[in-house]
């Protein structure tokens, strides 16, 4: 039986939902899945992980996990590999995976897809459905002579299973080895939003030049309450210095699927496109009939935002009451 080890990122005691996708991907393949969960609360989310179809749960905890350490990852994850013995190796492709499983891969000479939209598990075979040319076409990516294959897959690509009413996964402790570290993290300063980051929402409303100012950004803020979603925005107003890095989607930003995508005065530069054109809904807001944005929306509203949204955002007040 194949083995996949699925590595399970978690924010305030609930696994990331990417997470689930890939534990659900790897449970319905019919191979023994493994979780690995590193960092504060690790140990105490392994049934959850467990209901998700985990047999397995490598946990490590700890302060020299306590923060993100590219160093101190890259030994857990490696010492996971090593006792796990995975044939497939599933991570969702954020800021941490992206840095700490090409150095894996590297070490162990194995291969390693990044940026999949879809999966297709048959024993040890694996194929990875990935986008090129800034999404303009996609290929399907395989393995061949690789001893570990390393998956970093999009957020919001796959189904969530239904997850068991109870679960008792063995729970293997991950201690990182003690060595003397290059690099030491003395603080981590998080953001004040308390919402989803954009990777993983669900519903986004993004904000364009159209906008006029980082003041009006407040009438996306607000429509974004209503609906429960995250606002994003344009590298032009991330450019301008209007909102936050984190805030960008698009190809130098971050790549986003939600289901509902809210685009406010963007034009719908290459660039934009190439990170929200996944979005299941993309729901277009200009006031120029001819904006390239109206070409991959599912529906589209040629009108001026500063009307358009307020009414929007009374409707849905109504509607959601």
């Amino acid at each position: 039986m194949a083995k996949i080890l699925v590595f399970v990122e978690h924010a305030e005691g609930n696994l990331k939902k990417g997470s689930l996708e890939l534990l659900s991907a790897a449970k319905a393949s019919g191979a023994e899945v493994q979780a690995l969960l590193v960092g504060t609360g690790a140990k105490g989310l392994a049934s959850q992980a467990g209901r998700y179809g985990a047999s397995k749960v490598f946990a490590s905890e700890g302060s020299p996990v306590a923060a993100y350490n590219p160093e101190v990852y890259y030994d857990v994850v490696a010492k996971a590999i090593e006792s796990g013995k995975p044939d497939i190796v599933l991570a969702t492709g954020t800021s941490v995976s992206r840095d700490v499983f090409p150095r894996v891969a590297a070490h162990l000479g194995s291969g390693i897809i990044t940026d999949g939209v879809g999966l297709e598990i048959s024993g040890s075979d694996v194929k990875v459905r990935k986008p090129f040319y800034s999404g303009k076409s996609s290929a399907q990516a395989s393995f061949t002579n690789s001893s570990v294959k390393f998956i970093l897959m999009r957020p919001n690509q796959l189904p969530v299973s239904e997850p068991s009413a109870s679960a008792s996964p063995e729970v293997v402790d991950i201690s990182p080895p003690a060595r003397d570290l290059k690099t030491i993290i003395k603080d981590v300063v998080r953001g004040a939003s308390k919402k989803l980051d954009l990777s993983e929402a669900n519903i986004i409303v993004s904000g364009g030049r159209g906008m006029k100012g980082p003041e009006n950004f407040k009438i996306l803020e607000e429509l974004a309450d209503v609906l429960g979603a995250t606002v994003g925005a344009s590298r032009a107003v991330v450019d301008a210095g209007w909102v936050s890095h984190s805030m960008q989607v698009g190809q130098t930003g971050k790549t986003v699927a939600p289901t509902l995508y809210i685009a406010c005065g963007i034009s719908g530069a290459i660039q934009h496109l190439a990170g929200m054109s996944s979005s299941k809904v993309i729901v277009a807001i200009n006031k120029d009939p001819e904006a390239p944005i109206f070409k991959r929306a599912t529906y589209g509203i040629v009108g001026d935002v500063f009307e358009v949204v307020p009414k929007l955002t009374e409707e849905f007040k109504k509607l959601l009451s």
